[in-house]
């Protein structure tokens, strides 16, 4: 994990979270002058949520702090972003996963008005739900959005669509779409998080891109069917379990 978070009682929240979870958190710096992080999710009685963001202490990650972890990041196999940080931090960041030979991919949310071109020309994989990508290629359709979409990167686009799935565009490869998994669903709050994060570990830890789909809508799925962000994310066992079980006919 490289972010920035304040000196608080959110901070500390923060750490032990990513501690108990055995996430590696020397790339994290803390700063005295901003808070961290937060966000307030509203969730309507179809399990649709609104979430507002006061990104704080991380929108002061800055190249230097990068630097710090960049020995972090270039013993990585795969290096992944957002949108929620500054962009100069992230091309730094990428900068160097490119040159030790990580992939890169950027899950472009918050939804932006465009993408700087040197963010997009070091990723390889550029992840998008359908009101990203119809707010960075102009187009409307999941096809369109890909077609249009795939020439910006290295490697690939997904487009995540909701209870509908998601297709992966692989440059010179027919598109591969997939359905999710049925499920209960109760709050769909860190749905497009849990398939961002379980894609990328799978894709690292196979470099196939089909399982990785498939686990990425997996792990949608199963932060669909609890409350919340983070506690609603499922572990690789559950993931496993439900992404590796044939469809019901």
């Amino acid at each position: 994990m490289v972010a920035a978070i304040g000196l608080d009682g959110a901070g500390d929240d923060a750490l032990a979270l990513w501690e108990r979870d055995g996430i590696d958190i020397t790339g994290v710096t803390r700063l005295a002058d901003a808070g961290t992080g937060l966000a307030m999710i509203l969730v309507d009685a179809a399990a649709e949520n609104v979430i507002v963001v006061d990104s704080g202490a991380n929108m002061r990650l800055a190249p230097p702090h990068v630097d710090a972890a960049a020995g972090l990041i270039g013993a990585a196999k795969l290096v992944l972003a957002q949108l929620e940080t500054p962009v100069a931090a992230t091309i730094h960041a990428f900068r160097i996963a490119r040159a030790a030979g990580a992939a890169t991919v950027l899950n472009a949310a918050p939804a932006p008005d465009r993408i700087d071109a040197d963010l997009l020309a070091l990723t390889d994989i550029l992840i998008v739900n359908e009101g990203e990508g119809r707010a960075l290629s102009g187009r409307d359709r999941p096809a369109e959005i890909g077609g249009a979409l795939i020439g910006k990167v290295g490697r690939a686009v997904v487009v995540t669509l909701g209870g509908e799935g998601a297709v992966l565009f692989h440059g010179g490869r027919p598109p591969q779409a997939a359905k999710p998994p049925k499920v209960d669903v109760v709050d769909t709050t860190g749905a497009g998080d849990a398939f961002t994060g379980a894609f990328a570990a799978r894709l690292a830890a196979t470099n196939d891109a089909r399982s990785a789909l498939a686990w990425g809508l997996a792990a949608g799925a199963l932060a669909c069917t609890a409350l919340g962000a983070s506690q609603s994310c499922a572990d690789a066992a559950r993931i496993a379990a439900l992404a590796e079980t044939p469809p019901a006919p």
